[in-house]
């Protein structure tokens, strides 16, 4: 494996794991390392502008499910991944510094080249490079930049009162006027006074995007007045973003599905594959379910175009339903429907406003589409 940092440092801010993908991470012997460092998440819970409940519904093993969904800092995640990498394959499996800028092959093998590092050859590439890709850029000509949906978004995480029960991930508003999306991601400890590690996500509607860099630094000036004095019974949200040291912007932006993400012994997989908008936090668990079912294919075929073929059938169509309904019909849909029926207003009753049955529907639509429905995900076999 080679990474482009030089580094592995504990950036980032907080990552989902839903039932799918720790059905996966479960069946690698992570689950212990995983549900120690994380929250498992109780209830998914949607507020208006107003502080007006909406709907809330169990997740993971309260919903019924064999696996949990978990709420982690996406530097634990890394964690966890890269001790067991070290201690399964050793220290050398995972070569840092190696930015792979083109990679050329013939009918028995690759040859990756690297900036600044000497080239490597082997059996397969498999591009896990994001959503600026340099391999997908072999596949795909004057592709141009990634499409921007309208909606900036700033992240942070700080160290704030528990809210809710500790483990409810909350979703409020919505992007005309402001939406948000917290959730706990570390537990509190005696150094924190308790307070656990709260993850925040504010998005709002701009014709102009930011700057597409993950690690672009974001401003309060550039998000308020949207999300000034917006503070509930149960949590001071405004508050919470103005005692963040450290936030971050990205704008919203997927891509169009590719026709195909494979030629001969290269393939894509991931943000390079298939970058789509952070709606349903669901973008790190495809890429789980691409790894894993990917491996299956290698074991049944070897390390072949073959393989590669055969993942590339069944987990593009998968994950192109996934892009498509991220623009349209994601769960925070509830918040959309909800904002438009009201008028933006407060109202007197969420039954006036819209059914629970049509709530509901939204989010086992959504379920369904990801892979994670509870039935399906249960009776499906090992994708390895």
């Amino acid at each position: 494996m080679f990474e482009a940092a030089p580094d592995v440092l504990p950036l980032g801010v907080g990552i989902n794991l839903l039932p799918h993908a720790m059905r996966e991470l479960g069946e690698l012997g992570l689950m212990e390392a995983l549900v120690g460092r994380a929250i498992e998440t109780r209830e998914l819970a949607f507020y208006s502008r107003h502080g007006q409940f909406i709907h809330k519904e169990p997740r993971g093993r309260f919903a019924g499910y064999d696996w949990p969904q978990l709420s982690i800092h996406r530097a634990d995640l890394h964690q966890v991944l890269l001790d067991a990498v070290r201690r399964r394959l050793g220290d050398d499996a995972l070569q840092l510094g190696r930015r792979c800028i083109r990679v050329d092959q013939d009918g028995a093998g690759v040859v990756m080249h690297f900036d600044g590092a000497e080239p490597h050859r082997g059996k397969l590439a498999v591009g896990c490079d994001g959503i600026h890709s340099a391999l997908r850029r072999q596949l795909v000509a004057n592709e141009g930049p990634p499409k921007y949906s309208g909606v900036n978004m700033w992240r942070g995480a700080v160290r704030w009162p528990a809210y809710l029960g500790g483990d409810t991930m909350v979703s409020t508003g919505w992007m005309t006027v402001g939406k948000t999306v917290i959730y706990p991601i570390r537990p509190g400890t005696p150094e924190t006074d308790g307070k656990p590690l709260i993850n925040w996500v504010a998005e709002i509607e701009r014709a102009e995007a930011v700057r597409q860099d993950w690690t672009g630094r974001g401003r309060l000036s550039d998000m308020m007045p949207a999300f000034a004095g917006l503070k509930f019974d149960w949590l001071d949200i405004s508050g919470m973003i103005e005692s963040t040291g450290e936030i971050l912007e990205y704008p919203m932006v997927d891509r169009d599905p590719l026709p195909r993400w494979s030629l001969g012994r290269l393939t894509l997989l991931g943000d390079a594959a298939h970058p789509m908008y952070p709606r349903g936090s669901n973008g790190a668990g495809q890429a789980i379910l691409d790894a894993r079912y990917l491996t299956g294919q290698i074991k049944r075929f070897g390390a072949t175009p073959e393989a590669l073929q055969h993942y590339e059938a069944v987990r593009g169509p998968a994950t192109a339903k996934v892009v498509l309904t991220n623009r349209s019909d994601p769960p925070d849909a509830i918040l959309r429907e909800v904002w438009q029926r009201s008028g933006g207003k407060r109202f007197a009753r969420i039954e006036d406003v819209i059914s629970t049955a049509e709530l509901e529907a939204i989010s086992e639509r959504y379920k369904k589409v990801a892979g994670f429905d509870r039935e399906t995900l249960k009776a499906r076999p090992s994708l390895v």
